[in-house]
């Protein structure tokens, strides 16, 4: 394993990425359906889950494995990123925290822009009869 992920800026990789394939931060942000500042926090994170960054690749049609080896390594059990809606322990520290915590603060982010985007549609949908 790279001993030098630990040190990388993942959000900061995938701008690079993003912004030298000349893709706009709307077009991301439609792509992988949600909104801009969802964007732009990804690029603010340190480390972000492979799911985020598969779901980015998949978007971008961009194989990020060569970017984030570690993440993507076919000996090692995150080969695919975990996108069911098990949680997924592991002992070790990430960040400071463990696996478990960065899992459950993914999956509340997640959550929030999915209750925005219903609360935006709803206030949409019911200004149409003001």
């Amino acid at each position: 394993m790279n001993e030098n992920f630990k040190d990388q800026h993942y959000g900061q990789i995938i701008e690079k990425v993003i912004r030298r394939n000349g893709y706009s931060i709307s077009e991301l942000a439609r792509l992988t359906d949600v909104n801009r500042r969802s964007v732009y926090n990804w690029f603010n994170q340190k480390y972000l889950k492979p799911a985020i960054i598969h779901k980015i690749g998949v978007a971008l049609k961009h194989d990020f494995s060569n970017e984030f080896p570690e993440l993507f390594m076919k000996t090692d059990q995150r080969t695919l990123p975990n996108t069911s809606d098990e949680a997924v322990y592991v002992e070790d520290e990430f960040d400071g925290r463990t696996r478990n915590e960065q899992y459950w603060k993914d999956k509340y982010i997640d959550l929030l822009e999915k209750h925005n985007q219903l609360l935006l549609a709803y206030v949409e949908k019911n200004s149409l009869y003001l």
